[in-house]
């Protein structure tokens, strides 16, 4: 029996329609400490539930930077919201700039604000500096609200602004 690529006690499952291999292909061509475990096919089994064809995709097990994924060809009657997302904590501007380009590209640019993106299959994603983190756990609530005061007028997140209004004062 072919093993789990993973051990995680807890695996999120992204449900997609019918896109569950093509999203499992973007993400793992995204991010470079990525891999592609398992999959499982429908069988005639159960067609009257699941409407899917014989031998379709109907799970695949995938693992981003350490975190075990499954993405579930489930149908159309669960859809992505903003209430899920997955955060990229991005150390510089250019893993900022290359993670909103590439989750970005061909998504809802309306879901677009604060760093939050929504990628073409409907996903949510935060695409957050490191340094953000830090700013807004500062104790001292000027500096903090400066921050955000920035940040709430931006799309993607821009590094040297939120910097610059941090150190003002």
């Amino acid at each position: 029996m072919e093993k789990r690529i993973s051990t995680s006690k807890i695996t999120p499952t992204l449900w997609f329609d019918n896109e569950a291999e093509a999203a499992v292909k973007l993400y793992t061509s995204i991010f470079n400490d990525s891999k592609i475990g398992r999959t499982t096919r429908y069988t005639r089994d159960g067609y009257e539930f699941h409407q899917k064809a014989e031998g379709s995709v109907m799970t695949i097990e995938f693992v981003i930077e350490g975190q075990e994924f499954v993405a579930l060809n489930g149908g159309p009657m669960f859809q992505f919201n903003e209430a899920i997302s997955f955060a990229v904590n991005c150390d510089t501007q250019d893993e900022v700039d290359y993670y909103w380009e590439k989750l970005g590209d061909g998504g809802d640019e309306k879901a677009q604000v604060c760093g939050w993106l929504k990628d073409k299959f409907g996903v949510s994603w935060q695409v957050v500096p490191t340094v953000l983190n830090d700013m807004v756990l500062d104790p001292d609530p000027a500096k903090v609200s400066r921050v955000l005061q920035v940040m709430y007028h931006m799309k993607k997140l821009d590094i040297a602004p939120l910097i610059e209004a941090y150190e003002k004062g």
